[in-house]
Parts: C-alpha cells; structure tokens; sequence
C-alpha cells in the first residue's frame, strides 16, 4: 500500500513538471501554470511526508533492535540447547557461554589430537540457534559409525576442527561458522583456551578429567580447573555486563555449569551486572553429580564454588512426574529433583515453581514455556545488590 502510495505521489509530481514544461514551451496562460504548479507541490509534498515517514519507520525498527531483551545463556551439555532453541522463537539478543572442560568421546579425541578446545558442545548450541534447513543440521550431528578412525566423530565435530585449521584460531572458527549457519545470537566458549576439570571428592581423593568424574560414583566437594589462571573471553564479559538476564542452566551441575563460573572473572562479571541471574534446575539427578540432590542441593552447591547471593531467581519444576517415567529414569540411578520452595526462600531466592516439562524419550524442560518465563522475569523487581 505505501508503495502504491508512493508511486502516485511520484506520478501526480512528475506530471506536475511536465505539465509546467509545456505551459512554458507553449507560452500558455494562467490555467496551465497554476495546475502544473498545484501537481508539484502536491506531489512534492505527498512525496516527503512517505520519505519522513519511512525514515520513521526506520528509526523506529532500530529502537525496537536495541530494546529487545538480551539474554545471556551460560552452560553446555544437553541442557543448554533446549533453552536456546526456546530463545531462538523470541525476539531476544541471545549470547550462549559455552564450557570447554569437556574431555570425552569425539571432542575429547579432536581435543588432543588437533590441540584444540572440544567442538561437542558448541557444536549443540549453534545447531540449536542456527536458522538452517532440517537437512543441514541433520548433517552437522551425523555421528560416523564406520569402522574406520571416523567411528564416533560427528560431522559438526569435524567441521570446526577444520574452520579452525582455516581460519587459525577456534573463537575465530566459531564465528565464522555462525556465520555459515546464520545463527540468531553468539556462540562463545567460555574461556580462550580449553581447560581441564578436577574433582575433590569426600573421601580426599581427586581425579582430572570432566568425562571421569561422574563414574568415581562418590560426593563430589567441589570441581577446579586446570589452568585456574585461564583467561575469559573478553565478548563474554561484555555480554555478561550489557544483559538484562543471565541464565545459567539447565545442564549437568559440575561439569557443564561450574566450569564456566570458575572460569575467572565470569562470577564477578555476573555479580556486577545489573542483570537478574536466574537458575534453571534440572528436572531430574544426575548419577555420580547429583545423586539425592534437591533443588536448594544444587544451589548450595554452587554457592560453595561462586559465594553465597549469587542468583536472584530459580526456576523449578514442581509438576508430578508420571510413574512410568520415574521408573524409567530409577533403573538408570536418575530420580525427580525434589522442588524445596521452602529452603529455596530461604536462601533469599524467588522462587518459580510450576509444569515445565516436556515429555518426548525423556522427562525435560519445555524449551517454548521455559524461554517465555525467562523474558518473563525481565523488568519485574531490581536486582539485589
């Protein structure tokens, strides 16, 4: 309709100038002039109030991109990409800050084999943020099973080690293929290196290596890096600062979420942020991390690595998990994390407790219904200081 709009008032203007350039050709009077005269201002005018207008328009498309939401997104494994493809249906600046402890399977051997930081769990989150055909990220997590050195290697695996080949370094990589997947927000690995993860267990003993640590099968006390003096990635912490919520979670509780928070300058960078830290609870334990754990268990656990206050907000499942699924999840050593409101407020926390799951193979969060709630809390109380 503008379009049309405009069209004419570019027809009635034009006409207008040709109308005044045969008046004077013909050297015709008064009625001649006086209608050409009328067409161009007409046509003039009209012409300006569409080019104002559109300029508006403009201006007012760029205020609404600045004020989307941003959204901060930190974790890995195989809880972070069902929130991110959650955001991915929003209008939110997305930024997801993924580990790079993990030491196993394909990214473990790409790992150590091309000195490289694990691709695995980048590779989940751009899949996740990617707008691309269902063919193409069926390509990129195409797992080999041949019976060659590709067996257990995924195709997205074996793409960023080759990016990262090109390009010369793996942040560089990662954009890039962002990039190629048009990716609606940031992927960046938490750290500038890939790190090793240790685990102190009750009993004293310590093992390295995040793909070992929940088959010991014993209290985990607390996890550390190797290096403890690796560097943030500068964009983290600047995502971090300008976010109007930092979400951390869900995902395996010491080996894809403290890593990142121990990572230095990080849990810092969330506590000076003006941004409300919300946490998304596992819906169900995790064996050799969180056996028996409640909600406030996993809290705890945090603040025993980061320092007590550090979130404002929780998120949590408090809907009953259908028999037939627990059972499912008992003969594998998993079991329903229990939503403790009460302990939850008492650590000084909010508490969003409702359904958030989503039944497929397993008991998980509904990535549509958790996103929404994360947006949700934006702009509800300040943050504590």
């Amino acid at each position: 309709m503008r379009k049309k709009q405009k069209a004419i008032a570019q027809a009635v203007f034009v006409f207008g100038i040709g109308l005044l350039a045969a008046s004077f050709a013909a050297h015709e009077g008064f009625k001649g002039w006086t209608i050409g005269t009328l067409c161009v201002i007409l046509g003039g005018v009209a012409l300006l109030f569409a080019r104002v207008r559109n300029q508006a328009r403009v201006k007012l498309q760029a205020i609404q991109e600045e004020r989307r939401p941003r959204v901060v997104a930190i974790g890995g494994g195989t809880g972070q990409p069902v929130l991110l493809r959650g955001l991915k249906g929003q209008h939110a600046e997305i930024t997801a800050v993924v580990t790079v402890a993990d030491d196993g399977g394909s990214s473990g051997r790409l790992r150590s084999e091309m000195f490289m930081p694990p691709p695995g769990d980048i590779r989940n989150c751009l899949v996740a943020l990617a707008d691309t055909e269902p063919l193409l990220e069926e390509l990129l997590q195409y797992r080999f099973d041949t019976a060659s050195e590709l067996a257990g290697h995924s195709f997205g695996n074996l793409f960023l080690a080759a990016m990262t080949g090109i390009t010369g370094d793996f942040e560089t990589a990662v954009k890039e293929t962002s990039r190629v997947l048009a990716v609606r927000g940031r992927v960046l690995p938490s750290a500038k290196r890939d790190v090793h993860l240790a685990a102190v267990f009750e009993d004293g003993t310590r093992i390295v290596g995040e793909s070992a640590i929940p088959k010991v099968g014993k209290r985990i006390v607390r996890v550390e890096l190797e290096p403890k003096d690796v560097e943030p990635l500068p964009e983290v912490l600047e995502a971090i600062a300008q976010a109007d919520v930092i979400v951390v979670g869900p995902g395996s509780l010491y080996t894809s979420l403290l890593p990142n928070l121990l990572v230095p300058g990080i849990a810092q960078a969330v506590r000076q942020s003006p941004a409300k830290a919300v946490y998304i609870c596992n819906v169900m334990t995790q064996p050799g991390e969180t056996d028996r754990f409640s909600a406030s268990d996993h809290i705890k656990a945090i603040y025993d690595h980061v320092g007590p206050g550090f979130f404002d907000m929780i998120i949590v499942n408090s809907a009953t998990i259908p028999q037939s699924v627990i059972e499912q999840y008992e003969s594998k050593g998993s079991h329903p994390v229990a939503a403790d409101v009460e302990n939850l407020h008492k650590l000084g926390l909010t508490v969003i407790a409702r359904n958030f799951l989503h039944y497929a193979m397993y008991a998980r969060h509904d990535a549509d219904m958790v996103a929404t709630q994360v947006l949700a809390l934006i702009g509800r109380e300040h943050r504590r200081k």
